[in-house]
């Protein structure tokens, strides 16, 4: 199957005239760097179980990549074609994606943490024609989950594993060992293949916050024009180091841990397994400038902090995103390491979209998610529509430069109204400088006796609490008043109980009304989270019925 996208030429005549896109692609990019900086690291990849760090300069990550290439095209993949992968933070992953687009296929990256249920539908949804993944990460056995799904996969004709000692789909012995490019005339190749700007080079699936994932359809010209106002307003250069222990198959990692480096001409930290003791190891050698990752990555950061400063003190940028930075968190980050707390907000739809700048107050990072970026708009509405006043709570709507260019195979989902606003399902408020404050998801409000619950507030100020290391607040359901609310959560080292009671003697403590109490509470060994560490509070709500409808621990 061939992935192709439309884009109207009135959105693509007004990106070109404001110069947010230009037609450029990843390996522009990298012949750039490869001409510049040939002998400078491109990618510095970390194999945490095996203590293994291996390392690409630019010069050899583009002649693996032409290589690679020609090797994908002589096993049959065309341009417009899917190529899957389910890759860890490895330096192949980078390079996949750079082959792809050499001769413009598409890349689909996959989560290391998908199954059998997830894999089904998504090679089958993709039509995809290869497949990269590893024989063995973290004890799981993926060249035998794959030949277990081979039969109900017929578009898929090639498995590459890496590792492997099957010589006949060993990744290194079919895309690397042989001299592709003396076979085959890769000049003329990769200029008859290469992609425009709006041609699709990345399928994404959603992370699963609802359950259903979708198959979010990018171009170069989307993802580049998110990349390059992120890195201006964050003040990366090629001097800076990128650290990415987020993975590189969720959006986060995929922008600013693989393509953003390329473009900065600077170097790429990867670190396969998030483990922040590992993480102080990887900083002490290599002095990262920058990282980005989600809440509980920074807090585990923050936590090990104290007894490696100087390991640390190389590290300028941290950006926080996927749920809003708790205050005490801020707060132990100012006393132990050097960084800046920027908090940010986004989807796979779009890339980050809002942050905000280094300079500003760290109240900022911890009271809004931002700001939007160059070529990016935001805008609060009501159900009619309607902008609201600033500082109320409504739907928070997106439109710009980086906006997705559809839905793999659903364009009725593609509700991008006639002005090109993109409803984005959650809930926010809008200050009068622009800085927005996500409260909820749409689907995620929880209205106790015709009231809105401000659930985030909530979930900071029991993130204050001594004992509790983590916390989603979901509703339940209610025959009198709709919905009680009920909160999950998990403690930290050294805390074995939490009662009820302590918890809302703790809240009223902290002042807040009777109205917004937890009535039901639930202590978890883990929350369930996607693979960027959201917390998937669909699944969260699905107990909290089952708890509602027994009745069990009422306040």
């Amino acid at each position: 199957m061939n992935i192709t996208a439309t884009v109207s030429a009135e959105r693509r005549s007004s990106m070109i005239g404001v110069g947010a896109w230009n037609d450029m692609i990843i390996t522009d990019y990298l012949d750039q760097a490869a001409s510049s900086v040939a002998d400078s690291p491109a990618i510095i990849s970390y194999r945490v179980s095996q203590n293994e760090r291996f390392v690409l300069s630019y010069a050899e990550l583009d002649r693996v990549v032409r290589r690679m290439a020609a090797g994908l095209a002589s096993l049959g993949v065309t341009k417009g074609e899917v190529v899957s992968c389910q890759l860890p933070n490895w330096w192949q992953m980078t390079a996949l994606h750079l082959a792809c687009v050499r001769i413009g296929a598409v890349l689909n990256p996959l989560m290391p943490i998908f199954r059998e249920h997830e894999l089904r539908f998504m090679l089958s949804y993709a039509q995809s024609r290869v497949l990269v993944v590893p024989q063995s990460f973290r004890g799981f056995d993926y060249a035998a989950m794959v030949d277990g799904l081979r039969g109900e996969l017929p578009a898929l004709e090639h498995v590459l594993v890496i590792d492997s000692n099957d010589e006949s789909r060993c990744f290194q012995r079919m895309l690397l060992d042989r001299a592709w490019e003396e076979e085959i005339d890769t000049q003329a190749l990769f200029a008859e293949r290469r992609p425009r700007g709006d041609d699709v080079v990345q399928l994404l699936y959603t992370s699963g916050t609802t359950g259903e994932p979708k198959g979010v359809l990018h171009s170069s010209n989307t993802l580049w024009s998110n990349i390059r106002p992120y890195a201006e307003r964050l003040h990366l250069s090629s001097k800076d180091i990128i650290f990415m222990a987020s993975p590189l198959a969720h959006q986060t990692g995929f922008l600013y841990g693989l393509m953003m480096p390329i473009y900065l001409k600077g170097a790429s930290v990867l670190q396969d397994v998030w483990d922040p003791a590992f993480a102080v190891q990887v900083a002490k050698a290599e002095r990262p400038t920058f990282t980005m990752a989600s809440t509980p990555f920074l807090a585990d950061l923050i936590n090990i902090a104290p007894l490696h400063r100087a390991a640390l003190s190389s590290l300028r940028i941290f950006v926080s995103a996927g749920a809003p930075i708790p205050s005490a968190l801020v707060e132990r980050a100012g006393a132990v390491i050097n960084a800046r707390i920027v908090s940010a907000w986004g989807m796979t739809e779009n890339g980050a979209v809002t942050m905000t700048h280094p300079e500003d107050d760290p109240e900022r990072a911890i009271g809004t998610d931002g700001v939007a970026l160059p070529y990016m708009e935001v805008r609060v509405v009501d159900e009619s529509g309607e902008p609201v006043p600033h500082g109320t709570e409504g739907n928070l709507m997106v439109r710009g430069a980086s906006l997705f260019v559809g839905y793999l195979k659903r364009p009725d989902l593609y509700n991008v109204d006639e002005h090109g606003w993109f409803p984005t399902g959650d809930l926010a408020r809008l200050d009068a400088k622009g800085y927005i404050r996500i409260t909820s998801r749409t689907k995620d409000v929880v209205i106790r006796g015709g009231e809105n619950v401000p659930v985030v507030e909530i979930e900071n100020l029991l993130y204050k609490h001594p004992a509790i290391s983590a916390v989603a607040l979901v509703g339940c359901p209610d025959t009198r008043l709709g919905e009680r609310l009920c909160a999950y959560v998990t403690l930290h080292e050294g805390h074995q109980s939490l009662s009820l009671q302590e918890v809302v003697s703790f809240l009223l403590e902290q002042r807040l009304t009777r109205n917004y109490l937890p009535e039901y509470l639930e202590v978890l060994q883990a929350l369930p989270r996607t693979p960027s560490g959201k917390i998937q509070k669909f699944k969260l709500r699905e107990q909290a019925r089952s708890i509602c409808l027994s009745a069990a621990r009422p306040a």
